[in-house]
């Protein structure tokens, strides 16, 4: 089990002395994660550990958000009133699965260089440990996430499968490589500084398209079932669960604006990453580097990769499609157009692409 009490009150002086580049570099060293070939991260403020999978069963102990424990294996508990019945299985007990994004720590050996591409040097890159701090490189914070992450004294932090753009680099004193994290598409404008031991560049193969000769796609969400189907003509040839548009919030309030919208959607634009932000004071979000994203209704409704929860199978989103990262990537090579990993992006003129229809049952 991962302890960052230490990490955490040094960063919390990094805040207060304004994250000058020279002096704190030092604090971008890569954590020191547990070796496990499969590990879980806390993605809510706090989780009670269970001595059996039950949440009646007895707590024997609890972890705070970004925690990092070992993975044994899921099984299948008891928990009343939920949809989800997984259990994760750590060295202490047992945790309520959709409280434990899965994660690995897969470090990487960075080149200084970066490849050419249409908007200059730079490239996509996927955070491969499971997580990044990040340093501000041009304050003050302009994103309403990072400014309250500022005022509470929290770092600016990326999570694993999180994808986002790197546009230059820098080595250091002790030969550390840092990437400058520049998101294109939604930001705000923030710019960082990260270890680039921790990003993994994307390929050209990976983004490849998936079965393009065919031209009779279909997308079909359940809204009922919680479930996305991929369809070539009347043959499923993916399914996944997912997590719709919540219709209350934390406390028992219907929200109507958070409703996935029913209907038949065309594609309509395809990003490799987006900063998404929105809702109103005390209701919204802002989330940057947000993978494989597909719009297809509105001005941002979307199916996307969805790393902040891992409670798929019942309504958990804003109105957007969560989907986990590897489901989200397949529709997004699947779907038509087809998108190239150089630039990453296109907007599609009427017809669209791929149609999307979204059910109520």
């Amino acid at each position: 089990m991962f302890n960052s009490r230490r990490k955490f009150i040094k960063d919390s002086l990094l805040m207060a002395a304004g994250f000058s580049l020279q002096p704190v570099i030092r604090y971008l060293d890569m954590f020191d994660f547990p070796a496990a070939d499969r590990l879980g991260r806390v993605n809510v403020g706090k989780v009670e550990i269970k001595q059996r999978p039950n949440a009646d069963s007895q707590t024997v102990g609890v972890l705070y958000k970004d925690a990092i424990v070992e993975w044994f294996r899921t099984v299948i508990g008891t928990n009343t009133y939920r949809n989800n019945q997984r259990y994760v299985e750590t060295p202490e007990g047992y945790i309520w699965a959709p409280y434990l994004q899965p994660v690995l720590n897969l470090p990487n050996k960075p080149d200084q260089s970066l490849p050419d591409s249409s908007r200059g040097p730079g490239m996509w890159v996927e955070v491969s440990v499971p997580y990044v701090d990040l340093l501000l490189a041009n304050p003050p914070a302009r994103s309403p996430g990072l400014q309250n992450r500022m005022e509470m004294n929290l770092p600016p932090r990326l999570y694993y499968s999180q994808i986002t753009w790197v546009d230059q680099t820098k080595l250091i004193q002790d030969g550390q490589i840092l990437y400058r994290v520049n998101e294109p598409y939604g930001s705000y404008g923030d710019i960082y500084w990260a270890s680039a031991e921790a990003f993994r560049p994307l390929t050209t193969e990976e983004v490849s398209p998936i079965n393009s000769t065919s031209m009779d796609k279909r997308i079909e969400v359940n809204i009922a079932y919680q479930t996305l189907s991929c369809y070539e003509g009347s043959m499923e040839v993916y399914f996944c669960q997912i997590s719709s548009g919540a219709l209350w919030d934390a406390w028992g309030n219907a929200v109507d604006a958070w409703a996935t919208p029913i209907g038949n959607f065309p594609i309509w634009r395809k990003m490799i990453s987006l900063h998404m932000s929105g809702g109103s004071s005390g209701g919204g979000w802002d989330l940057p580097a947000i993978a494989w994203t597909t719009l297809f209704a509105g001005n941002g409704v979307a199916i996307h990769s969805t790393f902040w929860h891992n409670n798929f199978g019942e309504p958990m989103s804003h109105g957007c499609v969560n989907a986990r990262p590897d489901d989200a990537k397949w529709i997004f090579r699947w779907s038509l157009p087809t998108i190239p990993l150089d630039p990453g992006d296109e907007t599609i003129p009427w017809p669209g692409g791929t149609s999307v229809e979204v059910k109520e049952n």
